[in-house]
């Protein structure tokens, strides 16, 4: 169980904000802060990680504490056992992909492990190949891996896939969680992606300058209360008139889809919005967020 209670007054680009924060995380999920820029989702993670203290507060991991501010205990990044994965990967440019990951793992007996997650991630063939031969993408596939080698108490991910294309930010998204099942470590995750959060997520913490204003599943935090047996994330490209109805065209993923829609039921919704597309008695609902 991870407790964060955390006070920290911040400067960000709307002006100074409140960073107030008391949240208990349970189990192995992958718990993503989600929110506009400036909320202090980033922050958050660095204090988790030490890199960053908390003007007040206190934060345990598994009955382990990290930071107390009232008895003066502060923990220092190498005694809390995380890993932090940014949108730079820091692979060392003088080692091999195997190198590199032989270097982050702790007990050497595991070295068998390195070959079996390469091939995970579809990198196997690329072991000795060095980081400025990779792609983005296969460098932050290894980067992931050597994080998670390093067997951390909390694994950190600070928008890892902000700067992929699509297709190749789906692929990483499903090798996240293929590692995920595999090590089963508690995750904080930060991202601006919705779809990502949906696809990803087990928990969301909503932060809206610097407090959590709503937390849930995100079929609960966005989904408005609709049911149904189907919820997609996707953007608007298209909305055609055809007499009284609407043919509204949305990518999802790599897929686009078509829906018809009264005017009523697409009012407010432009061209490039993103919206949840739901079913409910068999019906198609369209839900801009």
């Amino acid at each position: 169980m991870i407790t964060l209670r955390v006070k920290k007054k911040l400067l960000s680009a709307d002006g100074p904000i409140g960073l107030d924060v008391d949240v208990q995380l349970h189990g192995p999920e992958i718990v993503t802060l989600f929110g506009p820029s400036g909320a202090g989702k980033t922050s958050i993670l660095r204090m988790v990680a030490g890199l960053m203290d908390p003007d007040e507060g206190y934060i345990e991991v598994n009955n382990d504490v990290w930071f107390d501010s009232k008895n003066g205990i502060n923990k220092p990044v190498q005694d809390r056992q995380i890993s932090f994965v940014f949108q730079d990967q820091n692979l060392f440019p003088h080692m091999t992909v195997e190198e590199n990951l032989r270097y982050a793992l702790g007990d050497k007996k595991d070295g068998h492990l390195i070959i079996d997650f390469l091939k995970m991630v579809d990198l196997a063939a690329l072991k000795s190949q060095r980081p400025h031969m990779l792609s983005f993408g296969q460098r932050q596939r290894v980067a992931l891996i050597r994080a998670l080698l390093r067997k951390p108490k909390i694994f950190l991910l600070d928008e890892p896939l902000s700067s992929l294309d699509v297709p190749l930010r789906l692929k990483l998204q499903d090798d996240i969680l293929a590692l995920h099942r595999k090590f089963e470590v508690p995750t904080i995750f930060v991202t601006h992606d919705l779809s990502e959060t949906f696809k990803l997520s087990q928990q969301i913490l909503f932060l809206e300058q610097g407090k959590i204003s709503k937390s849930g599943k995100p079929s609960d935090i966005f989904g408005d209360g609709l049911s149904g047996k189907f919820k997609f994330v996707g953007s608007i490209l298209e909305l055609v008139r055809e007499g009284f109805l609407f043919i509204v065209t949305i990518q999802i993923g790599q897929n686009l889809t078509k829906v018809v829609a009264t005017e009523d039921e697409i009012k407010g919704i432009n061209i490039g919005d993103r919206v949840i597309v739901s079913a409910k008695a068999f019906n198609p609902i369209i839900l801009k967020i």
